[in-house]
């Protein structure tokens, strides 16, 4: 949260505004002090501004846009397209088979077209998921207990 010092260094555009300026201002605050979340209220107007997972509660559409320039999308490497292994379903997507159990696969561990790379959950049934091509896993991209939808990539596979 801010103190009252920085609040009135970013003072409002007019009664119940805030011009981008004072945006940009309190984004590099946020960056300089490595926040991940900053407050400010004056009055009847209240700035929330928050890197990263959906606001707690919705946010003036200046400082949503703000919020969306300071956190810029991560810029995709050039690389040649490997293949994946996506989702075949809509569920929550798991490593392993119990939470202290090891994951069924790691970044450099080979699979064939039989080997169960993770379980989805979905309607309370755990589903085993077959990597369905062989080849050594390069990256893992969906984390443990997160949801994936259908075709999502969650493995991207060097080929044998």
């Amino acid at each position: 949260m801010a103190d009252d010092k920085h609040a009135e260094k970013a003072g409002p555009a007019g009664p119940g505004k805030i011009d981008l300026e004072s945006l940009r201002q309190l984004l590099a605050l946020m960056g300089e002090h490595d926040l991940s979340e900053l407050e400010i209220e004056q009055g009847d107007l209240v700035v929330r501004l928050r890197k990263g997972g959906p606001p707690a509660s919705p946010m003036p559409a200046a400082a949503t846009l703000a919020a969306a320039q300071a956190a810029p999308a991560p810029k995709a490497e050039p690389q040649e397209e490997l293949p994946t292994i996506k989702s075949p379903m809509v569920g929550t997507f798991y490593t392993a088979s119990t939470p202290d159990a090891p994951p069924f696969v790691k970044v450099g561990d080979h699979v064939t077209e039989e080997t169960v790379v993770c379980v989805i959950e979905a309607m309370k049934v755990f589903n085993e998921i077959r990597a369905e091509t062989s080849g050594t896993i390069e990256r893992v991209l969906a984390r443990n207990a997160q949801a994936v939808e259908f075709g999502q990539p969650m493995f991207v596979v060097q080929p044998d």
